[in-house]
């Protein structure tokens, strides 16, 4: 397992994600925590790229969401279990609908912080409860009269709680994400703080493009 582990390690610093999905997928009835969050991860992976169908990218993404829920099961201590499961239920949702997106975040918020409190420097992890507190301040007013009426507390936030998290994923690893850059600045933005939106958004833009989502947040940029 240990070698397949570093295997897989190098060729996702690669940026090999085919290669690393057919490795780890031969893996899938492993008891492996370890693996079995890497494969959910390589699933997600390759239905994110942009040459994979739309029929593809459904199977992976609920592919991807076994795995992590496997992994769980395996190890329920493990901090990157528990960060993809709420990744891979989050993009299950886009299948699914409103309902259920919103149903799912309670879920989804819930393993984010059990993933931050067994591995409080994951900086990926603190940007994504921000991006889940950018989501739900953002959230259009129809959106809220359905979370209303099928919840008697749905998820709610603010741009100041979004904010707070994107800075201290900042904090916990500087410069470690074009996307946290982006966010901030758009969340400054939100805020109406021009001058720290512009600071963010310039270095979001001049962020080197090692990933197609880097070229991404790159190019919302210059829109």
């Amino acid at each position: 397992v240990e070698e397949v582990i570093e295997q897989a390690d190098y060729l996702y610093g690669s940026g090999e994600t085919e290669k690393l999905y057919r490795l780890l997928v031969q893996h899938k009835n492993s008891d492996d925590a370890e693996l079995l969050w890497r494969l959910a991860r390589a699933s997600r992976d390759l239905a994110q790229l942009s040459s994979t169908s739309a029929e593809e990218k459904k199977q992976l993404a609920y592919g991807a969401l076994e795995y992590a829920k496997k992994a769980l099961e395996k190890n329920e201590s493990n901090s990157a279990a528990h960060k993809w499961y709420g990744i891979c239920l989050s993009d299950v949702g886009d299948f699914e609908g409103i309902k259920t997106k919103i149903g799912n975040a309670f879920v989804i918020k819930e393993h984010f912080q059990k993933a931050i409190e067994l591995n409080p420097k994951d900086a990926t992890t603190i940007h994504l409860i921000g991006i889940w507190c950018y989501t739900f301040a953002e959230m259009p007013w129809y959106q809220r009269k359905i979370a209303a009426t099928l919840f008697a507390s749905p998820p709610t936030s603010t741009f100041q709680e979004a904010l707070r998290y994107f800075h201290m994923a900042e904090e916990a690893d500087p410069n470690f994400y074009s996307k946290n850059l982006l966010f901030l600045g758009k969340t400054y933005l939100k805020l109406n703080n021009k001058k720290m939106a512009l600071l963010w958004l310039s270095k979001a833009k001049e962020y080197p493009a090692h990933t197609e989502e880097d070229k991404q947040v790159g190019n919302e940029e210059l829109q």
